[in-house]
Order: C-alpha cells, then structure tokens, then sequence
C-alpha cells in the first residue's frame, strides 16, 4: 500500500511503499478515501506534542473510506474513522489501508461526501460539546462567538441559533468581518458591553479578555482553542468581582459525548442544516496541506483525497 510517513520531526513526510495490513481480531482494514489534515496532526508533527508514535510513523488522526474487514462493519460499509490512539500514539490515516480497532470506526451516511465525513468529527463534535456539556447553553441565552470563520467557530454559530440563542460573532479588524457570514449578526471586539450569558473563545491570545469584556456577571466563557496564542494576561480582580468562570474544553476526556452526538451531528450535515467548508489536496501535497492550515484567514478544513 501507499503511505505517508515522517521519519524526523518537523520533516516533510514521504510518499512510500509499505505491506498491506493483514486482518486480525478486533480491528478493522479500511480502504481510505480521504484523510483529514489538523492542528493536532502538526502539532504531532513538530514533535511538540505530549504523546506521538516512534518514529518513522504515518500521520492522520481522522479519515474516511471503506470497509475491506472488519468483525464490526459489513465490507464495503461506509465509514468514519477517529480515536483509539490514530495517529497520536500509533500509526494514522495518511496511507491507503488504515489497520484500525473496531471502536474507532463510525457509520457514515450515502449524502455525506468522503472529504466532509473525514473532516466532520473534531470540529463539529467539539462545538457541539461546548456549547451544550460545558457552556450548558439554554434556548434566549445571549451567546458570543471569537474564531467564527474558522472550523469550530462557524460551527458554534449554527449550532447555537438551531439552540435558540441570540448569538453574535465577534470580529477584531475589518478584514475579518468582511469573512463572516452575512447572515449571522457581528459585533466589533472594541464594541463590546458586557450583556453576553456565554462566550465560546476558539480563539485564546489576546482575543480571550478582549472578548470576556463581552460577558456579562455572573456569566460563563468556554476556552475552546488557542489559534490566537497559547499565553494572555487577565485582570484576576476584575474577573473574580464580575464571576465570570472559565471553562476549559479538554475532548480527550470528553470523547464519549462527542461520539454520541456524531450520528445526530452527521444526519445534520446530510440534510445540509449544518455546513462545515472543506479544502482538497492530492494525497502527495500533505507538505501543502499543513501549511495551508496555519495561514490566517483559511477557511474550514484540509483533506487529503487518496
């Protein structure tokens, strides 16, 4: 099979020959169509990451394709693979046969395309927890939004307008408001007033106490992703006197819901009441793809299509 593999970190990975998976119990083979490329797949990459696999290894953390075997899946069974240590701690997605355990595979549905089926689980799964198992978002709440252009921001919008909420997307300069979608109210970072019952930050940096000033007292924020910047300074006497509470959002501990609402999520973006963008690359411009991701203003996701 044809496979991409980083044999030192931060090294562009390499188109190779390797053997093909054979069956074994317990786990799955699965023909790949599409493989997604993230910031955790980077993140990996670079080296910087807690835990990665022993060099050389093959990236890919989620994909999509077809069931050859599996004790699970009938053959020829769509599906969506994420989980279960691809990528992170063992061998990944970026390869023509993925050998993967049965429990990090997921049925996806004939409407959903294989890029959108590999891209869908992190972001949506992610905004999804969020805003409902950490932000505990209630139908009226007024809710506000950094990142919004982004994978998870765009995704925190729609799901929190089908929840019944006043939400707002939060903009920085002019060149990002002319990126959000029209549809969806905006207001400047520099316009804040502190009304918000809930900000959803997928931004971090400086954005985060810029955009808390937006939060009302007594209200939550739910740091979600640090794009922005890993480090920011806030105001400890201010923040405790307004009891703003700070909620991180950790999906490795949180996977189990995130694979419970993936079915429900997935039948959204079937039906086309949930859009998630998704960018293509050939399977040998993985090197492109994982710059693409760290440009400012790229929109949705990276694929690559095998």
């Amino acid at each position: 099979m044809k496979a991409l593999r980083v044999h030192a970190w931060g090294e562009p990975p390499r188109v190779e020959e390797l053997p093909d998976p054979a069956p074994s119990p317990g786990r799955s083979i699965v023909r790949m169509h599409a493989a997604t490329v993230g910031h955790i797949d980077r993140t990996i990459w670079s080296g910087a990451f807690l835990r990665h696999p022993p060099l050389p290894y093959i990236p890919g953390v989620e994909g999509a394709g077809v069931v050859v075997h599996s004790e699970r899946f009938a053959a020829g069974q769509r599906v969506w693979l994420r989980g279960a240590g691809l990528g992170t701690v063992r061998n990944g997605t970026w390869c023509e046969l993925v050998d993967a355990p049965d429990h990090a595979l997921g049925a996806l549905p004939e409407q959903v395309p294989m890029a959108l089926g590999s891209a869908f689980f992190s972001p949506s799964t992610s905004a999804w927890v969020a805003l409902h198992d950490v932000g505990q978002v209630r139908e009226g709440q007024r809710v506000l939004v950094t990142g919004a252009t982004g994978a998870v921001g765009s995704l925190v919008l729609q799901l929190a307008r089908d929840a019944g909420a006043q939400v707002r997307a939060v903009y920085f300069d002019e060149e990002q408001r002319s990126r959000l979608p029209a549809h969806f109210d905006a207001v400047s970072a520099d316009a804040l007033a502190p009304e918000a019952d809930l900000l959803l930050d997928t931004v971090g940096g400086d954005a985060l106490p810029a955009a808390l000033r937006g939060v009302a007292p007594g209200g939550r924020a739910v740091l979600v992703g640090y794009a922005g910047g890993t480090e920011t300074r806030l105001d400890l006497p201010e923040l405790l006197q307004r009891d703003i509470a700070l909620l991180p959002l950790n999906m490795f501990r949180r996977e189990a819901s995130g694979r419970a609402a993936a079915p429900a999520l997935l039948e959204r973006l079937a039906q086309g009441r949930l859009q998630l963008e998704v960018t293509e690359f050939p399977f040998e411009q993985a090197g492109a793809a994982l710059e693409w991701i760290t440009r400012r203003g790229h929109r949705g996701r990276a694929v690559l299509v095998l």
